[in-house]
């Protein structure tokens, strides 16, 4: 069978990326994934049209199925729930979160008014050494 050039190469290098993309099945592969994630925000930094963002969503999509399923917050967790969350766990006021910006920024978040954008959820993510997927609402 003949593929167009695009699945082709996919065919071609599935091999290299399944590793990086297939379900997480222990501890040790969520830690892998997780460190993978966390090298390849690294690497794209503040572009969110970088043309590797896609490969980080189906990474972020595979460290949050994990997380419902074998540990994390109850799925009704937002990424505001989990804001808050960090918030009371470490005494921290709207002030005291320059990752998301000034005061009137972090006020519009928790209220719902503006979302977390990629370099606010890695900030979020390093601050509090979890997965960047605990700031990431589905849907």
């Amino acid at each position: 069978m003949k593929f167009d050039s695009k699945l082709q190469s996919a065919i071609d290098h599935w091999v290299h990326v399944a590793a990086v993309v297939s379900p997480v099945s222990s501890e040790a592969d969520y830690d892998a994934l997780v460190e993978r994630m966390d090298a390849l925000m690294d690497h794209i930094g503040d572009d969110e049209q970088h043309q590797l963002i896609g490969l980080l969503h189906l990474m972020a999509d595979q460290v949050q199925a994990y997380d419902r399923a074998h540990r994390g917050p109850p799925e009704a967790a937002t990424a505001i729930d989990m804001i808050r969350h960090f918030m009371r766990e470490h005494g921290l006021t709207q002030a005291d979160l320059p990752e998301i910006g000034s005061q009137g920024v972090v006020s519009e978040v928790l209220r719902g008014k503006r979302p977390l954008n990629l370099r606010q959820i890695r900030a979020l993510s390093a601050r509090f050494n979890v997965p960047a997927g605990l700031f990431v609402d589905e849907g």
